[in-house]
């Protein structure tokens, strides 16, 4: 798979260094290389874009005003972004665009094929969905954004998620901590399937075999004990009527 990239970065020997990386790696193919944000947003109206090398500080539109343009699909699915910069304290921005992985510079060779490589990976990835869509019922896992990768979760080892405002906490059978997410509880829910799944609470969603215990407005999962809340607790309570 050849991945087609631009470089986006307004210091002339960086771009210089970014585009040779790109002509030098087998599996991607420079379109474009431009010194400004504004010039790189005209380029991707004129051609598709997989991959965009971008830096963050920039004049006149910086690279994570750029990244949020392209989040809201005016591209489309809009190319996948790794951000090239020397201000590390800005990767937690690149996260909230949903960037594939952030280079600081100087970096070298190596770690430039390693970010790419893992672009070339998740493309890979949202290639294999040209199968026909699983039913709910054949569903069993799903990927979520871990940092900077996708990770795959299995069902069946979901003990609850705890909804904490931008972030997810996945409470897994067998793993002491939980998996960290930047998604929020609603999305996730949407995900799930109903018949394995409950939301009880605005901050928790249970998988329905874990439960152990339940009682009037309080669900058991081992030692961990969850409240229901007034506004789920209709569902909550059909569901009850299955232990009785």
């Amino acid at each position: 798979m050849i991945l087609k990239c631009i470089a986006v970065d307004d210091e002339p020997l960086a771009l210089g260094m970014i585009a040779a990386f790109i002509e030098q790696t087998p599996f991607l193919q420079l379109v474009g290389r431009y010194a400004s944000a504004v010039e790189a947003l005209q380029g991707l109206h004129a051609q598709p874009v997989d991959l965009v090398f971008l830096d963050i500080q920039m004049p006149d539109l910086s690279g994570i005003e750029l990244a949020r343009v392209l989040d809201k699909g005016e591209y489309g699915l809009g190319p996948r972004i790794i951000f090239t910069t020397a201000f590390s304290q800005y990767a937690l921005e690149g996260y909230k665009v949903d960037a594939l992985d952030y280079l600081v510079k100087p970096f070298n060779y190596a770690d430039f094929l390693k970010a790419a490589s893992k672009a070339q990976a998740y493309a890979s990835l949202m290639l294999k969905p040209a199968q026909p869509p699983a039913t709910p019922a054949e569903e069993e896992y799903l990927f979520l954004k871990v940092e900077y990768q996708l990770v795959r979760i299995a069902f069946s080892d979901i003990l609850y998620i705890e909804g904490l405002k931008d972030y997810v906490k996945v409470h897994l059978a067998h793993e002491s901590k939980p998996v960290l997410s930047l998604t929020s509880l609603k999305a996730l829910e949407e995900k799930l399937p109903a018949k394995r799944f409950m939301r009880i609470h605005r901050s928790y969603i249970v998988a329905l075999d874990k439960i152990t215990a339940v009682s009037r407005g309080k669900v058991q999962i081992g030692e961990t004990s969850l409240p229901v809340s007034d506004q789920y607790k209709e569902t909550f309570n059909q569901f009850l009527s299955r232990w009785t």
